[in-house]
């Protein structure tokens, strides 16, 4: 029998690559939903309108995710980010249904030496990663059944807006253009995500797991975002000076963690996965850039 499948955040990044890969999974039934047709910093209407509706797994790809202008809008960060959470996990827990949720590496304080592993303390450094970690939490506290918290970073796609494509304009537009070198993580193409989040719901693994478990996710490698950029344009073959800066050269309301890289050994060995190295997967994105604009990059 198939599974319906809910995929909220159905417009974002991962919820449109979600959306493209989902007819190579036919024996699945998806029903894609974005924020106009389900209000989630509106919890009773995530009940209403789960009221009369049942499926049999959840992926919440819907999230908060302006993270300075989450500094003066914290309530509705966290409505999303938290509270929306929790009642889809107790929702997930009612109805004895999977639920995989999509969280960050801005739950840590971005200053460590050491890849982090998914039992390192957290702490998270504004209002964004408060209000995404206070969604683990929840979830982690009602504890549904073949459930997962997916942490990630980095993410780009050719939906949405994100890094990749803010490189491919500017990089058109501008002769020259600094980036920040003093904080260093992994990208992750949310294609590559989505993928294994598909894989995931199928698996032997997740069908026989109790309780709600937490995986690290990013592509393999590690860069800063002036590495970054200077390979999306060598990728593109887009002729633009990078000149590095410091963070302290370029202030945010809030501040972004220095080091983001996550180990991955428990999501590979449980699922028995080989990730993408990060640089083999930007071309793809570009290539779908390219292809969706109709033009050439």
């Amino acid at each position: 029998m198939a599974k319906q499948i809910l995929v909220t955040g159905a417009n974002g990044q991962l919820g449109s690559e979600l959306r493209e890969l989902s007819s190579y999974f036919p024996n699945n039934e998806f029903t894609f939903i974005t924020r106009h047709e389900l209000d989630l910093s509106d919890t009773a209407a995530i009940n209403a309108w789960f009221a009369n509706k049942t499926f049999d797994v959840i992926i919440n790809c819907a999230a908060y995710t302006a993270v300075d202008k989450a500094e003066i809008e914290a309530d509705l960060a966290f409505a999303i980010n938290a509270t929306a959470v929790q009642t889809l996990a107790e929702i997930a827990k009612q109805q004895g249904i999977s639920m995989l949720h999509i969280s960050t590496d801005y739950v840590f304080a971005g200053d460590s030496c050491k890849p982090y592993q998914e039992t390192d303390t957290t702490c998270p450094q504004g209002v964004y990663g408060q209000s995404k970690l206070e969604g683990e939490l929840a979830m982690l506290a009602i504890n549904p059944d073949r459930s997962i918290i997916m942490r990630t970073s980095w993410v780009y796609s050719c939906y949405g807006n994100n890094f990749v494509k803010t490189m491919v304009r500017l990089g058109k537009e501008r002769k020259e253009l600094s980036v920040i070198y003093d904080q260093v993580g992994t990208p992750t193409s949310a294609k590559d995500l989505a993928l294994v989040l598909l894989m995931i719901i199928d698996s032997p693994q997740l069908q026989s797991q109790q309780g709600t478990e937490i995986y690290h996710y990013s592509n393999e490698g590690v860069c800063s975002w002036y590495d970054f950029a200077i390979a999306i344009f060598r990728a593109a073959h887009i002729k633009c000076k990078v000149q590095p800066i410091e963070t302290k050269d370029y202030p945010t309301p809030a501040k972004r963690p220095h080091y983001s890289l996550l180990n991955k050994a428990k999501i590979k060995n449980t699922f028995e996965l080989t990730i993408p190295y990060w640089r083999d997967s930007l071309p793809q994105c570009l290539e779908d850039i390219k292809y969706s604009k109709g033009d050439s990059l």
